[in-house]
Order: structure tokens, then C-alpha cells, then sequence
């Protein structure tokens, strides 16, 4: 919270803490050979990589708004300890550093609606009841991952988890959207599928300048390599489809890329070829 945010033009972009947590560095590379993946991240004793779910804070003149909510606060002692969750959500105590509450956020927008980035639409209140972390914000999903959050299969039981979703669909504060769509001048919505049925990029344009956040089609700077993909994307053969698309579509218009997953790299530019050129961390300067 050290360095300024990340202009691109009238907008400013913040990264909030949504809590980090340790993976199988396997899982997040897919195919890809550890001796090869490792060369780029060293993973620990057993084979776990560190990895954030950094929630975008996108600020502008009339608006606030989030990207994705980060794993929340209600995660029991056994979840924890599964995914070795090092550092806590915290969110509301991030957005009053900058002088915002929970309630300023006029619209978060979920890329898609695994755990751990939609694990903080619901949270805990001090009382240990569950309450909506944004109660004026409009959630704005695809149409289709809605309907896999309600119904889903066999694999997605296991990552759409009802008490995310529970307050949200008592209180009705959830547009559902069929494909793109901009949210107001500057801000706009874009379905990719691949990741999941329904996963959408967030594209941020003002002023000559963008930045595009892909989500998990593009989890970390280090996932640059199109066929670099993780072993928990529900169409793989899309994702790689996907990202040459959106690579070299956003890299013509010298794009930021936004990372949720990277605990280093927040955003980057790509270069002629493809790989990370100019460099935005959150460490100090």
C-alpha cells in the first residue's frame, strides 16, 4: 500500500490484500514440466508455491469498484490449514488506508465465482454474523456462471461453495449479464470462458491508456507462454485459444495486465515477444 497506484488515465488502480495462500505448484502449471515451471519459482519441501488473491480497487472521479473479493474472512480452521493460508484477508482495513469504506464500492465485478475470488462477497461481522462486505455494490456476473454457481456439476461442488452466495442471493444485489458488456464509459466486460463456463476479463480504457485484467486465463507474469496454463482450467483447450487472442490484441495497444494470483508482479506490458517488459510491484521504491 507503499507505492501510488497505477494510473491508466482518469482511472487509479489499487491492489487490496485478499489473502494469500500456498498451492500445489503443479496444479498451476498444468503440463508444463516442474523442471521447467521451477526454474522460475522455487517451490517449497512440498512442492507448495506461495500465491495472493489480490482484489483490484478501481477508483475513479464517480465510481469505486472491485475486482473479484478474495478468500474472506469465514474460512474454518480445517480450510486454513488445507491451504496453508499465510496472510489474512483484509480488505476493509486495505480500502481505509485510502480512505474508502465498504460501503463507497458502487459494483464489484467477478471474473468467475471459484473460492478464492468470491470467497469475500459474504463476510463474518464482529458479531460472527454473515452480511454482504459490499452491501451497495452491484455483483455483476456472467449469465452462464450464475447458472453453474445454482447448479453445479460434480467438479465445480467442490469450488462454488453456497455460503459465498447466500446473502447475495437473499438480498438481490447481482446483475447477470449474457456476454459483453460495459459497465460505464471506460469500463468494460468481456466473456472468455475457458477458465470456467462463464469466466470474463475486465478491460480499463481512458484517456489513450488500458489495462485488461484476465483473470485466471492469465493468474501470474509468469504464465505468459499462451500454452503455460493451469491444471484447473475446466477447457484447457479454450484458455490456450483465449490467451493468444487476448495477448496480442492487448499487447498491439501496449496494455497493462493486472495480476490477482502473482505475489510479486501486480502488472505488466508484454513486449514484441510476449514476454514481460515493464514491471508494476507493490514494493516500495
Amino acid at each position: 500500500m507503499k507505492k501510488p497506484p497505477l494510473h491508466i488515465g482518469e482511472f487509479q488502480i489499487y491492489w487490496l490484500n485478499g489473502g494469500s495462500f500456498r498451492l500445489d505448484g503443479g496444479t498451476m502449471f498444468g503440463a508444463v514440466p516442474k523442471v521447467l515451471w521451477e526454474k522460475r519459482c522455487l517451490p517449497a519441501p512440498d512442492n507448495t508455491l506461495l500465491f495472493t488473491n489480490d482484489v483490484l480497487l478501481i477508483k475513479a472521479a464517480q465510481h469505486a469498484l472491485i475486482v473479484d473479493t478474495g478468500l474472506g474472512n469465514k474460512l474454518t480452521e480445517k480450510q486454513l490449514a488445507i491451504f496453508q493460508v499465510d496472510s489474512p484477508w483484509s480488505i476493509v482495513d486495505d480500502l481505509a488506508k485510502i480512505g474508502l469504506a465498504r460501503e463507497d464500492i458502487d459494483y464489484v465485478l467477478l471474473t468467475h465465482c471459484d473460492f478464492d475470488h468470491a470467497g469475500g462477497i459474504v463476510m463474518h461481522n464482529a458479531q460472527g454474523e454473515e452480511e454482504l462486505s459490499f452491501p451497495k455494490a452491484t455483483h455483476i456476473v456472467q449469465k452462464n456462471e450464475w447458472e453453474d454457481v445454482e447448479h453445479p456439476c460434480r467438479r465445480a461442488q467442490s469450488t462454488y461453495w453456497p455460503e459465498n452466495f447466500s446473502c447475495l442471493k437473499r438480498k438481490g444485489h447481482i446483475t447477470l449479464i449474457d456476454g459483453d458488456q460495459e459497465v460505464f464509459p471506460g469500463i468494460r466486460l468481456r466473456l472468455t470462458g475457458g477458465h470456467t463456463r462463464g469466466h470474463q476479463l475486465i478491460e480499463i480504457s481512458s484517456q489513450g491508456t488500458t489495462a485488461v485484467h484476465l483473470g485466471d486465463l492469465f493468474p501470474t507474469h509468469i504464465h505468459s507462454n499462451p500454452l503455460w496454463i493451469m491444471a484447473y482450467d475446466n477447457f484447457p483447450l479454450e484458455v490456450i485459444d483465449k490467451k493468444e487472442q487476448y495477448l496480442k490484441e492487448y499487447q498491439k495497444k501496449n496494455s497493462w495486465f493486472t495480476f490477482y494470483h502473482d505475489p510479486v508482479v501486480k502488472a505488466c506490458t508484454l513486449n514484441s515477444k510476449g514476454h514481460p517488459d515493464q514491471i508494476w510491484s507493490l514494493a516500495a521504491e
